[in-house]
C-alpha cells in the first residue's frame, strides 16, 4: 500500500498528461469517396510528363463536421501525361506563335499531414488546371449610367496598368516577350489549381492540434476575411446571416443554362450559431435556381449568368427556407470574369477602343514618308504576327509589306473585340462558392425536379 501511495503523484501526473495530450489532438476521421479537394501549386513547373508535383490544399476539408485536413496540407503527385490544347494552339498561331501548347494530366498519390505522416490517396486524373482567383461581389454602385460607364472604363485602365505594377512584373514581362516569339518553352504556371476527387475513402488518423498565434491587425491591402457563424453579418431586421462555403454539384455554363434551372451545392464547412451550436452541418445541400442566363453572341456580346438559393436541406432531410445570394466564387484567371453587387457574373469588359487605335496608328508608320528612318518604321509598323512579323518586315524592307502585316494584326484585334462571338460564363463541377443566406420562417418551397 505504501508503494501505491508513493507512486500516486506519478500516476496522477501520467493521467493528467494523457488527458492533455488527448485534448491537443484533432480527432481521427474518414473522408468519403468523391470528396472534392482543391489543391494549388506554389511554384512554376516545367511542362513535361514525369515531373513531380507538390501542391497545397486551398480550403480545409471536413467530414461529419470535424476538421480532418487543414488548409495548406501538402499533396504529392506527378504529371502523368500531356494533352494537346487545340483551341489555344489555333489562337496562338493566328498571332504567329507556333508553340505546341499542352494541357498537363496530373495524379496525386500522397497526402502529407502536419506531423510528416504520408498517407496514400486514391484519386482520379485531374486535368484543366488553371490559376484561379476568388470573385467577390462589390458594394452596389451609385450614380447613373454615365457614372457606371466611367467606373467600367477605370476598371479596364487599372487592369492594364496592373501589368506593370502588380508583383512579379519582371517574370510577367519576360513571358510577354516569350509569347511574341514563334516558339518558346512551356511551363505549368505558378498558382495552377486542380480539384481532386477521392475515389476511395481516406482515413485520417488523429493529429496534434495546430498551435494558435495571436492574429495580426489587417492592413488595408489584405483581403477581408469571410465571416462565418457568430461573426456573420445580420440583415435589416437583425437576423444573423449564414455565410455558407459550398461546392457546386454540377457544372454551369451560360451557353446552355436556362432560367429556372435547378442549382445545387454541397456545404463544405459547418456553419455555427452565436452559441456555437451547428446551424448548417457540413454535407447539407443548398438548392436554388438560375435567375438570369444569356449565352454569348456575335459582335463580342458576352454571356451572363446569375443564380440564387432558396433552400437549405440538412443531411437529416429537414429543410429550411432561406433568402440567399452568391457573394463569391472561384474562377479561372484566364476566363477574366467579374461579379457585380447582385451576384451576376459576366466576362470583364475589353478595351475596344485604345488598342485598335494604337495598332492602326502604328500600321500607318511605314507609309509615312515625312518621318526619317524607313527601317525603324517598318519594324514598328509590322505588328500582329509576333516578333516574327517585325523581323520579316525588317528584312524585306518594303513599306507596303510592313503595313500589310500591321493591317493584319489590326484586323485580328478588331475582329476579336467587335465581331467575334463573346465569351461564355462557365463554372466547373466542384467550383467553390460562397453564399450569404438569411433563414426564413415560411413554408418549405418545392423545387422543380432536376
Amino acid at each position: 500500500m505504501r508503494v501505491l501511495r508513493d507512486q500516486a503523484p506519478l500516476l496522477l501526473l501520467a493521467l493528467v498528461s494523457t488527458a492533455i495530450g488527448a485534448s491537443c489532438q484533432t480527432p481521427a476521421g474518414t473522408l468519403p469517396a468523391g470528396t472534392p479537394l482543391p489543391v494549388q501549386i506554389v511554384d512554376h513547373l516545367p511542362m513535361r510528363a514525369g515531373v513531380p508535383i507538390r501542391a497545397e490544399l486551398l480550403y480545409p476539408a471536413y467530414a461529419d463536421n470535424q476538421l480532418l485536413l487543414p488548409a495548406k496540407t501538402i499533396f504529392i503527385g506527378t504529371v502523368t501525361g500531356l494533352r494537346s490544347d487545340h483551341s489555344r494552339r489555333v489562337q496562338a498561331r493566328i498571332n504567329g506563335d507556333f508553340t505546341p501548347f499542352h494541357i498537363p494530366v496530373v495524379r496525386f498519390t500522397q497526402v502529407v499531414l502536419a506531423d510528416g505522416t504520408a498517407l496514400p490517396i486514391n484519386s482520379g486524373p485531374a486535368t484543366d488546371g488553371v490559376p484561379i482567383l476568388r470573385l467577390t461581389a462589390p458594394p452596389p454602385r451609385k450614380g447613373g449610367f454615365i457614372h457606371k460607364q466611367w467606373d467600367a472604363g477605370m476598371e479596364i485602365l487599372h487592369s492594364q496598368v496592373s501589368v506593370f505594377t502588380a508583383p512579379e512584373k519582371p517574370d510577367r514581362l519576360l513571358q510577354f516577350f516569350y509569347h511574341q516569339l514563334p516558339y518558346h518553352p512551356e511551363r505549368i504556371e505558378k498558382g495552377t489549381a486542380w480539384t481532386v476527387e477521392t475515389t476511395e475513402p481516406l482515413s485520417i488518423p488523429a493529429e496534434p492540434a495546430a498551435t494558435t498565434t495571436p492574429p495580426t491587425p489587417p492592413t488595408p491591402s489584405d483581403p477581408k476575411p469571410t465571416p462565418s457563424g457568430a461573426d456573420a453579418p445580420a440583415d435589416d431586421q437583425g437576423r444573423a446571416n449564414w455565410i455558407i462555403q459550398a461546392y457546386l454539384s454540377d457544372s454551369l455554363t451560360s451557353a446552355t443554362a436556362k432560367t429556372g434551372q435547378t442549382v445545387r451545392a454541397v456545404v463544405a464547412e459547418p456553419v455555427y450559431n452565436h452559441d456555437h451550436t451547428i446551424a448548417v452541418p457540413q454535407g447539407s445541400l443548398v438548392a436554388g435556381a438560375i435567375t438570369q442566363a444569356k449565352p454569348a453572341r456575335s459582335f463580342a456580346r458576352a454571356g451572363t449568368l446569375r443564380f440564387d438559393f432558396k433552400q437549405v436541406i440538412l443531411p437529416s432531410g429537414q429543410s429550411q427556407n432561406v433568402q440567399a445570394a452568391l457573394t463569391g466564387a472561384d474562377a479561372a484567371t484566364d476566363a477574366k470574369l467579374a461579379m457585380n453587387s447582385e451576384g451576376r457574373v459576366k466576362p470583364t469588359p475589353q478595351d475596344k477602343i485604345m488598342i485598335p487605335l494604337l495598332l492602326t496608328f502604328l500600321t500607318t508608320r511605314p507609309l509615312d514618308e515625312d518621318v526619317q528612318g524607313q527601317t525603324g518604321r517598318n519594324f514598328v509598323g509590322a505588328n500582329g504576327f509576333g516578333l516574327a512579323g517585325n523581323f520579316i518586315a525588317l528584312a524585306g524592307g518594303s513599306a507596303q509589306f510592313s503595313a500589310g502585316i500591321g493591317a493584319y494584326g489590326t484586323a485580328v484585334s478588331i475582329y476579336r473585340r467587335w465581331i467575334a462571338r463573346g465569351k461564355e460564363v462557365t463554372f466547373a463541377r466542384d467550383t467553390r462558392i460562397v453564399v450569404e443566406a438569411t433563414p426564413r420562417g415560411s413554408a418549405v418551397l418545392k423545387l422543380p425536379s432536376r
